[in-house]
């Protein structure tokens, strides 16, 4: 039997869009922007770090970062992402979103300028040091998911729900194609002041003692978005769905929510003392009967789209490179190689990473995130194999540019599909006190995708070669077809309704698409 729901929440999930909805993306959406610029910017200067620190004296070819060491500077990063999102997914059930909201992005603003102040004549202390705090970087990163998820979610009304959400993971985009832009701006400023020479040309000359500077400050730049977002998220009131429905204090949502929404909204504490239909634990077999194969869908689909589109990501620009869309790397200075990666990032950021995800915002409470997630991996694995299958025709010299085309829609359709829609179901399905746990779990999921890619596809594009890379991402991203089966659809419900709050006892079961 339903039960009626408390005016608080009612009054969210009716709330025409207002000013407080589009403070709350832009508060949300500042913590994206930066996790994209700090997880991203790395793939920049990896080739620059190389050129650095691992240079052999006399050799015909400009220094690279061994395989163990690129892999390792690239993926730390994941790995504290994965910690974090366990972590504070569940500290964000228990002590409430926003006392834990802070300590991500002060954790990101002190890792992201440490970062760039590992200094030490060795370079395997550089890489050590530069690793330790990547990996704390990531692990305020991985706090930001299920947090901005889940606020986000909890402030929105249900029919604009899933555009909110979406336009927060959106600012991913504008992260990435910032990191591009910092890129270049920094490169080609050292690139005037400091003229180099192709490696060809001037061994010697061709990496300046200045370019040491340049991949420092890519780094430290990420501090600032993170840290003119702080105040404004402190300010923010605690979720009602939170206070009401896990903290059971109806006095305080209605207080918090009738300055959010500008009305006035009845304490309702004999109500609050009621819900206790959802009581259970997650390890309980009643939440693996009403939830267990949506937590395995979300998870599932997570892990098999992040090894697909963090793969593509951060060794884009080895593929570059062996199409020839980027120059041989002895034929350039490294400042110009440092240019031109971040150009090639830019542009795929700009024509087809940002339009992807806002095509996701525009059509998510249209089509629904079923349909959406369904095609964007279809697409994802139609343009994969088209890549893998005639791969050597598409690296003659006339076919590069087809190749860089179908490549791009590979990105748009991830966007426009799982890789925005996999952030906004699990912040929608779930019980309020598991809420944030259960998007950490399957957002933790997804970085353990994105290890595998980072680790086992840096690995791969040298042991197989980029032709069968992508050849196997084809066949990932089809898997993420079959298991986006098992997540159900939440266009135009409430939360309650999704979870089963909304009913009495343990009668409810939530069916699936």
């Amino acid at each position: 039997m339903a039960r009626e729901q408390l005016q608080v929440l009612n009054a969210l999930d009716v709330a025409k869009t207002q000013w407080y909805h589009f403070t709350a993306i832009v508060i949300a959406g500042m913590g994206f922007f930066t996790d994209a610029y700090d997880l991203f910017c790395i793939s920049l200067v990896t080739k620059l770090l190389g050129r650095i620190y691992y240079h052999k004296e006399g050799s015909a070819t400009p220094g690279s970062l061994p395989s163990n060491v690129s892999a390792a500077v690239t993926g730390v990063a994941f790995c504290g992402t994965l910690a974090g999102q366990l972590f504070f997914g569940w500290l964000g059930d228990k002590m409430g979103r926003k006392r834990v909201y802070g300590m991500t992005l002060m954790l990101m603003v002190v890792c992201s300028i440490a970062s760039g102040l590992s200094f030490s004549k060795n370079p395997t202390a550089v890489m050590a040091t530069l690793c330790f705090f990547r990996f704390w970087l990531g692990f305020g990163i991985g706090g930001d998911y299920p947090l901005s998820a889940t606020i986000m979610s909890e402030y929105a009304n249900k029919k604009t729900r899933g555009a909110f959400i979406a336009s927060v993971f959106a600012m991913q985009g504008f992260g990435i194609l910032a990191g591009g832009m910092v890129a270049i701006v920094i490169s080609a400023a050292f690139k005037a002041k400091f003229p180099s020479q192709p490696y060809q040309i001037d061994p010697v000359g061709s990496t300046v003692p200045e370019a040491d500077y340049v991949w420092r400050i890519i780094l430290m730049f990420g501090a600032i978005p993170a840290a003119l977002t702080y105040y404004w998220r402190m300010k923010m009131p605690e979720t009602a769905r939170y206070t009401a429905l896990v903290a059971k204090n109806a006095k305080q949502a209605a207080a918090d929510m009738s300055k959010v929404l500008q009305v006035d909204l009845e304490i309702e504490q004999e109500k609050v003392e009621e819900v206790r239909g959802n009581n259970f634990g997650l390890l309980s077999t009643q939440f693996v009967r009403r939830h267990g194969l949506h937590l395995l869908g979300t998870t599932t689909t997570w892990f098999l789209l992040d090894i697909a589109f963090y793969s593509q990501n951060l060794f884009q620009k080895d593929i570059f490179s062996a199409i020839g869309w980027i120059p041989k790397a002895k034929t350039m200075s490294a400042l110009e190689e440092v240019c031109k990666i971040s150009r090639a990032q830019t542009l795929i950021a700009l024509c087809s990473t940002v339009p992807g995800y806002w095509f996701t915002v525009i059509f998510i409470d249209r089509i629904g995130r079923f349909a959406i997630q369904l095609m964007g991996f279809f697409f994802m694995t139609v343009f994969m194999f088209a890549l893998s299958i005639p791969y050597h025709h598409w690296t003659l010299p006339g076919n590069r540019i087809g190749f860089i085309v179908l490549y791009s829609f590979t990105f748009f359709f991830a966007n426009f599909g799982p890789n925005a829609t996999t952030f906004v179901v699990p912040a929608e399905i779930f019980p309020a006190r598991l809420r944030s746990t259960c998007h950490g779990i399957s957002a933790a999921s997804g970085k353990a995708g994105a290890m595998v890619g980072s680790f086992g596809f840096l690995y791969a594009a040298d042991a197989i070669g980029v032709r069968k890379s992508l050849l196997i991402l084809g066949g990932v991203n089809f898997l993420g077809m079959v298991f986006t089966l098992l997540v159900p659809e939440s266009k135009g419900k409430s939360l309650e309704e999704m979870s089963g709050e909304d009913k009495e006892g343990n009668q409810t079961q939530i069916s699936g698409v």
